[in-house]
């Protein structure tokens, strides 16, 4: 990963998103600290798990396991009562 002066990663915008793409998340510091990380759209939809359906993602969750014990009830059959008003 790559560090990048604020001043110079706003003077190279384009590079530093380029490289981002290439090569993974590029660091971007201050004052010699690290105050924020680019990354491609493609590492952030992967790390945010937008773009699992919800049934993937429950199955890649932690919780999985729990999940899988659990059983819904069977669905009734009669159909709901309406009422007059």
């Amino acid at each position: 990963m790559r560090a990048w002066q604020m001043q110079d990663a706003k003077a190279r915008l384009s590079e530093v998103v380029k490289t981002a793409r290439q090569q993974g998340p590029q660091d971007i510091s201050v004052h010699g600290k690290t105050v924020a990380v680019l990354v491609s759209k493609e590492d952030f939809d992967r790390m945010s798990g937008r773009h699992l359906s919800l049934p993937a993602f429950i199955a890649a969750s932690p919780l999985a396991e729990a999940a899988g014990e659990f059983e819904l009830p069977p669905r009734l059959k009669d159909t709901p009562k309406t009422e007059d008003w």
